[in-house]
């Protein structure tokens, strides 16, 4: 078994395929996890596993091509990680997408429809599937990466926040429903949110090399914040929104 902080534990990321999904994959992979990555483009995903592998000295690192628009799919991914690897300690929800329009007058409802798959209904999806695995795991965390822009919209943006929103109010339900399950009992699971105002990664920086990303969350420091939760005391988390930029 590798040592680390998190050696032993069985994460899964959903949404792993992009920048914020690679980092983390790497992340938790060197810090002694086994990490199962999950998106919906095979060889995007092949690349981010890869990736990680290397970064992390052949790390155990495996990607599952998943349709997390479907709920069975879901589910039956959830139920393969526990029965392959005995338990689930944690999913990383980084699903994204962004849309967003010049002002509130020209916003376009089909953005909403867009944005209501992408980042709510597959917030549903992962945590009416991994619940129960993370319930009953001992330090299970679910993990959901939020917008500054879900408590402050503004006006170009009012299909992306509410769809942040919505997705941040499903996981604190959760969260609820972790405090409510523990009962007198030590609560050993949680749901928790981390807030960036946005991400940036090294190729936005090459592509725009003059660009200051003022308050932007670099995606490597998203990975370790997400590590961290593991280092907290579910009480702590659970149901909290944790702030990587500041409060609006």
């Amino acid at each position: 078994m590798r040592n680390g902080a998190l050696s032993g534990a069985v994460i899964a990321v959903a949404g792993a395929g992009g920048p914020a999904g690679r980092a983390a994959l790497m992340r938790l992979a060197e810090a002694g996890a086994t990490v199962i990555g999950a998106d919906n483009d095979p060889q995007r995903l092949s690349e981010a596993v890869d990736a990680a592998r290397y970064a992390s000295g052949g790390a155990s690192v495996i990607g599952d091509t998943v349709d997390l628009l479907d709920l069975q799919s879901t589910r039956d991914w959830a139920a393969h990680i526990e029965k392959d690897f005995g338990r689930v300690d944690g999913l990383v929800h980084l699903v994204g997408g962004w849309r967003g329009s010049e002002t509130f007058t020209k916003t376009v409802l089909d953005d909403w429809d867009f944005l209501e798959l992408l980042l709510v209904k597959t917030v549903q999806h992962t945590s009416l599937a991994f619940h129960e695995a993370l319930r009953r795991s001992e330090r299970g965390r679910y993990v959901l990466i939020s917008a500054a822009g879900a408590s402050k919209p503004t006006a170009g943006n009012a299909a992306y926040s509410a769809a942040k929103a919505a997705a941040e109010a499903w996981t604190l339900a959760m969260a609820d429903y972790f405090r409510k399950a523990a009962g007198a009992e030590e609560l050993t699971s949680a749901a928790t949110i981390l807030v960036v105002k946005a991400l940036v990664h090294d190729a936005m920086r090459a592509d725009r090399p003059n660009a200051k990303f003022a308050g932007f969350t670099d995606v490597k420091d998203l990975a370790e914040a997400i590590e961290d939760v593991w280092s907290r005391p579910a009480a702590e988390v659970n149901g909290n929104r944790l702030w990587l930029t500041e409060k609006p």
